[in-house]
């Protein structure tokens, strides 16, 4: 679809780019040469010989080994290095701080317990940001006689934040994964359940867990265990019970602090301005944040005052098998549900009142995420819950019923909460769907949520995954060698795979610069692939590039033509805005980190 194809096809072409500029590198710095190589690909998890070599060495030392300085958006590298030294410190001593919360949930019960490293990776985890921006609520707030200004922006941005919340179970493992195998011995609370005490208040916390155990390999004649601590009794309890752990579709969402839980003094999404600030105080007294950092949210508005335009960043994407399927539908599907949010509140259907602002209804909207994430089957809500919307989306969710073990409460499938929110999008926002040309992309949804193991990302990556094993059943594979054959899939088969698609998006965006009105891009197109027609050109020049085969002269070449491409959009926005296209009707800002 229109709204999200741009983005991918954009990303596709920086992925591209990037590929060639590190293959040049290679050749032209003398690194293969010598025996080394630089690569580039997609991975949603810190590898796992970095994991063990972090349990080895102290932090300070793991930080100047592997502290990426991640300086997308920064204009001054060091003071962004500076940063993330500062969020791997906080983070790290943050899990410390986690232990002592699952005590006080009832879920360590006995004071053995492995304390987790004072170093952590989870600031290697990759995920994918995806920004949109609407230009009709930016030339609001850049006209002064509007009415709507940063204190409107806020209270309905923060509004349209915990509507959209509600959805996110809609994108996990259904467009972005990061599959992963955790065995017996990785089932101590205090490492399985990462930062979720952070996350989740103690109630929804217990469920999950007891859940998840329940859904895991981790029963001997009926009774579920969690490992003991001693490394060889746990792996001898695995090897004779047939112990196997889990599987996971997205393990990313765990190890990292996706969304830190308000307090109840200070709510995130409140609508007022300064939440985020007074919770980051609020939080550093805790112990758990650095009033210094951004707050971790799942879904985030981009403020004009600080961007320079009014928008979203989602923040919850992990792996992408496919950008052009999974990235381009999912950047449609965001679309819709934050133009669903604003429809409710224009129609006075949606008022912060009805999306309760305390931490107990933020955690309890916010599990149903964390379980998605899990591939956990159920969870629980209060029947008389005080969240009027997410009750409404229970009314039109199946086989709901009373929990026998939770009094009070209803015991509500995920994968049904799914098709109930899919319905209320295409019976309640159909005009939205309409307008916006979006009917393929919830036929796409309906597809994934149907046949997730072929549609879904998550299907996708561990078929792969497994085909590169030669197995079907992940949980027959032990853990460690599922999670090291995922980094080998993701570095060799889905690279290949991605630098690919990358090259048939060249060849169409080439294409279209025959009818291209400068001569210039035209004669350099032709000059930089020489004495063949170009379909030919790139077809040999693929293979070579996925091969390792590619001279420096051809990745030069290849280099120019994608800068051509780049070119020729820019030309094209250039004229856009010189013919005065009404740009309030044109698809929203699109950014990919």
């Amino acid at each position: 679809p229109g709204y999200g194809g741009a983005l991918a096809r954009e990303t596709g072409r920086r992925y591209l780019l990037c590929q060639l500029l590190v293959e040049y590198a290679n050749q032209r710095f003398g690194l293969a040469a010598s025996g080394q190589q630089a690569m580039v690909y997609f991975a949603p998890q810190t590898p796992v010989r970095q994991r063990d070599l972090n349990d080895l060495i102290a932090d300070g030392f793991y930080r100047e080994l592997f502290m990426s300085p991640c300086l997308s958006g920064w204009d001054e590298g060091e003071k962004k290095h500076r940063y993330m030294e500062l969020c791997h410190q906080v983070l790290s001593r943050s899990q410390l701080q986690a232990v002592a919360k699952l005590r006080e949930a009832g879920i360590i019960t006995n004071n053995l317990v492995v304390l987790p490293n004072v170093s952590n990776t989870s600031l290697a985890n990759n995920g994918t940001h995806v920004s949109l921006g609407s230009r009709m609520l930016s030339a609001a707030l850049a006209d002064p006689s509007s009415g709507f200004g940063a204190a409107e922006e806020k209270y309905c941005g923060d509004l349209a934040i915990k509507c959209v919340e509600h959805f996110l179970p809609l994108f996990v493992g259904t467009y972005s994964a990061a599959p992963a195998r955790l065995g017996f011995a990785d089932f101590h609370p205090e490492k399985a359940l990462g930062f979720l005490p952070h996350e989740l208040d103690y109630t929804h916390l217990r469920m999950l867990w007891r859940r998840w155990r329940k859904k895991a390999d981790l029963s001997i004649f009926g009774r579920s265990l969690t490992p003991f601590g001693p490394e060889l009794l746990d792996k001898s309890l695995s090897a004779v019970f047939g112990l196997r752990g889990d599987f996971i579709p997205d393990a990313r969402l765990i190890d990292y602090p996706a969304a830190l839980l308000s307090t109840r003094r200070s709510p995130a999404l409140d609508g007022s301005l300064g939440n985020h600030e007074r919770l980051k105080e609020d939080l550093a007294s805790l112990g758990a944040f650095d009033p210094s950092m951004s707050l971790y949210l799942l879904y985030r508005q981009r403020q004009y005052a600080a961007m320079g335009f009014s928008g979203f960043e989602g923040r919850h994407y992990s792996q992408f098998e496919n950008l052009g399927q999974d990235m381009g539908q999912a950047v449609a599907l965001q679309t819709l549900v934050t133009a669903y949010a604003y429809r409710l509140m224009t129609d006075g259907r949606l008022q912060h009142r009805h999306i309760p602002d305390d931490p107990t209804f933020e955690s309890e909207r916010r599990q149903i995420f964390f379980a998605s994430a899990m591939g956990v089957p159920t969870f629980f809500i209060r029947r008389n819950s005080r969240n009027i919307f997410l009750r409404r989306i229970v009314q039109r969710t199946a086989r709901v019923r009373a929990s026998r073990r939770y009094p009070g409460y209803l015991r509500i499938p995920v994968a049904e909460y799914r098709w109930a929110l899919l319905n209320l999008l295409r019976n309640d926002a159909a005009d939205l769907v309409e307008a916006l040309g979006l009917d393929e992309t919830l036929r796409d949804l309906a597809l994934r949520l149907t046949e997730p193991q072929r549609f879904s990302a998550s299907g996708r990556l561990t078929n792969g995954i497994l085909n590169h094993l030669g197995e079907r059943d992940p949980l027959r594979v032990p853990a460690r060698d599922f999670n090291l054959a995922a980094e080998a899939y993701y570095r060799n088969e889905l690279r290949n795979k991605q630098i690919s698609a990358a090259f048939d998006e060249l060849g169409d965006d080439l294409n279209s610069l025959k009818g291209c009105a400068s001569q210039v891009l035209l004669r350099n197109v032709a000059a930089l692939s020489p004495g063949e027609d170009l379909p030919t050109f790139l077809h040999a020049a693929r293979s070579k590039v996925l091969s390792g085969s590619a001279s420096a002269p051809l990745l030069q070449q290849l280099i120019g033509l994608v800068l051509c491409a780049v070119e020729n959009d820019r030309d094209q926005a250039r004229n856009d805005l010189d013919s005065g296209v009404n740009h309030a009707s044109r698809p929203p800002v699109h950014r990919a980190l």
